[in-house]
């Protein structure tokens, strides 16, 4: 009966983990669809207004200091990993990536700086003894736009003052419920949109109100702050969305061990009340 017992008490240990991971999978699907919502929400304007502003850079009259390369070889990457736990492969991919961006910066002799938003991810540091330039690990859910127009504007500060010659975002980027991939994004300087070859090139021409120095001066900031803005949003809704799998799949295998256990436990009692029949029988025919 010990055997029993133990199979008992393992199948209720299964049980209680499946209704937490089933507990968290809702409350990830929960918060994923309001995630979703500021992420696409705000994407329509990020992409307009990134390629109008990637538009004008490539025009001869438009110059501004964010638009141009600068000289200096040191730069920032700043890496989105998660607070919490139990998402898959999230903070192994991004981690990944990053250091693999790391390694190919230092290559062609630049010098990067690692800013790292997530509990995970500095900890991660720590335990290959590095620590981050600089940190942020409270956000959750959501985080304000007044934070992250206050960071692209320490970014942008550096920048025009030629004390980093890029800006690079390595986060998880969300294409659609079942496709996130890890992703490097060049926040400075601004890149003119990519062409494809082969593609009719045809150009654009803008007329300004008010005067452009005027208009970009403000546009331009503003487009670096809505982009990193939109990072933050893509990053937060692909770990719910890591989660709420993560969560599927481990409730999905405690049912299934739970199966596995009822299965077993039976054949555990099936024995044990064969063996006690046997017994039975056996001290019937003694007494004969």
């Amino acid at each position: 009966m010990a055997k029993a017992r133990q199979i008992i008490k393992r199948r209720k240990a299964v049980q209680n983990i499946k209704k937490i991971t089933q507990t968290m999978q809702l409350v990830s699907t929960a918060r994923f669809q309001k995630c979703l919502q500021r992420a696409t929400a705000s994407k329509p304007y990020t992409e307009k207004i990134a390629e109008m502003i990637g538009a004008l850079s490539g025009l001869e009259s438009i110059d501004h200091p964010l638009l141009k390369p600068n000289e200096s070889k040191q730069s920032i990457m700043l890496v989105m990993t998660s607070n919490r736990g139990l998402c898959g492969a999230y903070n192994a991919s991004v981690l990944r990536t990053a250091l693999a961006h790391e390694r190919a910066l230092q290559a062609d002799g630049w010098t990067p700086s690692i800013e790292m938003v997530g509990k995970k991810g500095v900890n991660y540091l720590r335990f290959i003894r590095r620590a981050p330039a600089w940190s942020m690990t409270d956000v959750e859910d959501r985080i304000e736009y007044r934070r992250v127009a206050e960071l692209a504007t320490r970014y942008m500060t550096a920048y025009e003052a030629g004390k980093v010659g890029r800006v690079d975002i390595v986060y998880m980027q969300f294409i659609s419920v079942g496709k996130q991939i890890p992703t490097i994004a060049t926040l400075l300087p601004i890149e003119p949109p990519k062409v494809e070859q082969g593609a009719n090139q045809r150009r654009v021409d803008f007329e300004f109100s008010p005067e452009p120095e005027k208009l970009l001066a403000r546009l331009i900031p503003e487009t670096v702050r809505i982009r990193l803005y939109q990072y933050f949003n893509e990053a937060i809704v692909s770990e719910q969305v890591f989660r709420m799998v993560a969560m599927k799949a481990a409730t999905d295998a405690a049912g299934d061990m739970q199966k596995s256990l009822t299965r077993e436990y039976n054949r555990a009692r099936q024995s044990q009340i064969t063996l006690e029949l046997a017994d039975i029988v056996g001290g019937a025919e003694a007494v004969k």
